[in-house]
Parts: C-alpha cells; sequence; structure tokens
C-alpha cells in the first residue's frame, strides 16, 4: 500500500451503514434518501438508455447538459456562463473537488478547509500532496473567528474551500462571513473551491449565496455542484465545475485523466432535471422543512441538544445526557445508539483533524432525507431513551 492512502482508513459511512444493517437499525446516518427521484427525471435516463445514448460523452460534458448548468447559474444566480468554456460536468461533486484540488494546487501548497470538514477534502489533499490548514467553526452557530481565518493565510496558501450549505453541520455562510472570505482571496490571491450541493435544500428563511457571484469573486472561483442531493438520485453521480475559463479548463486537465468522460444516459437526465419548473424547487424546500421540523422534534423530545440546520441534509446533535456514563465518545455513542435503541448517525469526530477530535466527541449527525415513515420509525425508537 502507498505512503499517500495507508493513513486513510476506511470511511466512518462504511462501518455506520454495515453496523446499522448487522443491527437492522434505522438508518439515520449517510445522507442518501431512501426515496427516488422524480418520475420524470428517472424517465428522462431510461428514455435515453434506450436511444443508444450509451457510448462516451465529451470528456467535458454534453453539450446540452453544460447548457442546462449555464441557465441553472443564471436562473438562481444571475451567474452568466459561457457553456462551451465554463462548464465542466464531473462524476459527482467528490470528483469535481478533487480534480479542483489537482488542477489548481502544487505539492507544498496550503488549502485552508474549515471545521468540521466534510471527510473527502484533506484525502484528496494528501493525495495531491497538498497541506490543508484548519479552521474551526465553533459555538451554537458554526462561526469562524476572522481573525484566526486571516491568520490562515500565508505565502503558502493556494486556495479555499467553502461549503455551504455545510456538511456536516447545516450551517449557511452568511453574506457578511462571504465577504470576510472574499476579501482574504482578494488580497492574497488565492482561489475559492465551492461545495454547493446543497444550494435548494435550505430551511426557515435562510437564503444561500454563492460566492462566485461576490465583487471579485468571479474570476478566482470554482463552483461546485451536483444532481445527487437536490433530485434524490445520490447513486448517479453527476456534477459539475463552473468558473472561469481558464480555471476550468485546469480543473478539466486533471479530470481527463480521473474518470474521462461521465454516464451518458444519466447527463441526459440531468438536462431534464435542471429545467424542472420553479414548482419542483419550491417543493422540495417545503418537504425539506417538514422532514426537518419532524426530525428536531424527535431529537428534542429525546433529551438531545439540537442544533437546527439552516440547510443540508443533516442534524448535528450534543448526545451527553442522553447516552448512559459508560459511552465517554462519539463513537461509542453511535455504536451504542445503533446496537441498543436501533437508529444510526455518524460521529461528529472524523470530520475533525486528529489534534481537535475532542471537539467532535460530543456530537453526532442525523440525516434527514428520509421518508416520513423512516422518520417517524426512528422518533418511536429515540422516545425510548429514558429508559436506558
Amino acid at each position: 500500500m502507498s505512503q499517500r492512502v495507508a493513513g486513510f482508513g476506511t470511511t466512518v459511512f462504511v462501518e455506520i451503514n454495515d453496523l446499522a444493517r448487522q443491527h437492522n437499525a434505522v438508518n439515520l446516518g449517510q445522507g442518501a434518501p431512501d426515496f427516488d427521484g422524480p418520475p420524470e427525471v428517472l424517465a428522462a435516463a431510461v428514455k435515453a438508455v434506450n436511444s443508444a445514448l450509451n457510448q462516451y460523452a465529451p470528456g467535458i460534458g454534453m453539450a446540452t447538459v453544460r447548457e442546462a448548468i449555464a441557465q441553472h447559474a443564471e436562473r438562481f444566480y444571475g451567474q452568466k456562463l459561457n457553456a462551451e468554456t465554463d462548464v465542466l460536468v464531473t462524476t459527482g461533486a467528490t470528483e469535481g473537488v478533487f480534480a479542483a484540488v489537482l488542477g489548481l494546487t502544487d505539492p507544498g501548497d496550503e488549502v485552508i478547509v474549515f471545521e468540521p470538514v466534510y471527510d473527502t477534502y484533506v484525502p484528496n489533499m494528501v493525495m495531491a500532496g497538498v497541506t490543508p490548514r484548519y479552521v474551526p467553526l465553533r459555538g451554537e452557530n458554526w462561526t469562524f473567528d476572522p481573525d484566526e481565518l486571516a491568520r490562515a493565510f500565508n505565502a503558502h496558501t493556494r486556495a479555499i474551500i467553502v461549503n455551504t450549505p455545510h456538511n456536516p453541520t447545516g450551517k449557511v455562510y452568511a453574506p457578511e462571513e462571504l465577504r470576510v472570505i472574499a476579501d482574504l482571496c482578494q488580497k492574497h490571491d488565492v482561489i475559492a473551491i465551492t461545495d454547493e450541493v446543497y444550494e435548494h435544500i435550505l430551511y426557515d428563511d435562510a437564503v444561500h449565496t454563492r460566492l462566485a457571484r461576490l465583487p471579485g469573486m468571479e474570476d478566482r472561483t470554482v463552483t461546485i455542484s451536483s444532481l445527487g442531493k437536490t433530485f434524490s438520485v445520490t447513486g448517479w453521480k453527476i456534477g459539475w465545475a463552473v468558473g472561469p475559463a481558464a480555471l476550468v479548463n485546469s480543473v478539466n486537465q486533471a479530470h481527463q485523466f480521473i474518470t474521462y468522460a461521465v454516464a451518458s444516459p444519466l447527463q441526459a437526465a440531468a438536462a431534464t432535471a435542471l429545467c424542472l419548473p420553479t414548482q419542483f424547487f419550491d417543493n422540495l424546500r417545503a418537504s425539506y422543512q417538514a422532514r426537518r421540523n419532524q426530525l428536531l422534534s424527535a431529537l428534542q423530545n429525546a433529551g438531545f441538544k439540537v442544533f437546527p440546520p439552516r440547510g443540508s441534509y443533516f442534524v448535528m446533535v450534543d448526545w451527553r445526557g442522553v447516552a448512559p456514563a459508560r459511552v465517554t465518545d462519539d463513537f461509542q455513542f453511535a455504536h451504542w445508539l445503533i446496537r441498543e435503541v436501533g437508529v444510526a448517525c455518524v460521529p461528529a469526530s472524523p470530520f475533525y483533524q486528529e489534534s481537535d477530535k475532542h471537539l467532535g466527541q460530543h456530537f453526532a449527525r442525523f440525516a434527514v432525507c428520509k421518508k416520513d415513515e423512516t422518520l417517524a420509525a426512528a422518533s418511536e425508537k429515540l422516545s425510548r431513551l429514558g429508559k436506558y
């Protein structure tokens, strides 16, 4: 085994999913819906398969899909993109981020990430020979210290990754926070890579602001998103990276030697999905609002300290005071909850660097992207927590 991967271990999602299956637990761990996407989008994929769209697509993506992605950016954010040069189709947002790191950084560079950090970003950097520089999010609203962020920038900083809405906390970065980031990027000539896969899953009065739309950021931001979360087709792995032609070309230089091209029939269906009427997006938000509220109520009634998310698939909780005294960290809690209560969640410490894992050991993440009956079953099991 190479040294670049020897320290990775097994992703926490594999461990939790396996344990949930063994104990027949209600799985609120991984962010994968247990319901299907819009029928017209699924039908579009079937039609594409039956229309002989089964060979390689252009490496940069099918023209109709790139046009749909560009139209989506203008429709929701007023961002004008040249579909020929400013849009790249990737194998999900995960590959998009990896290709961006490979295409825009060199060994010895540093990339800033906010902690807790989605678990693929840092391994991407390690494989690219890049050093992660961590800035923690703290407090009930998961805020960063602007001075601490400013100190993270230095002569080696090449990029910053901003995930909003944020996984795992559900934080939606406020415009004033993004302005702090934008000012520092411009001051230090740094590229921003944004992961916005939860852009349409927002709660209460939250508004998603695209960093690329802030003054001075259009030419230094690569925006990455995907089909999976918005349209409940996480297994399709259709994503995209958009931005100025020079940066997108750099991402494509890596992408072409990772996956080269993305599944043709699923790309065709992506064009249908992105062009769905506004009512679909309004209904999506309303349905997730109801799911989030249902899960919040269940978790609060069970005795958890809950951090209500502003967006994303997830709810973070502090589990202290709920679990028995013998449970002392987040992994023990997740295992206990699966085995004894019958509900799966994800421990939070894997989203922190080794020296900061203590910051996450009292947190756990629950997914809301489930059917009403799944959430009801979890609620019923969680209601018994006072008996343990």
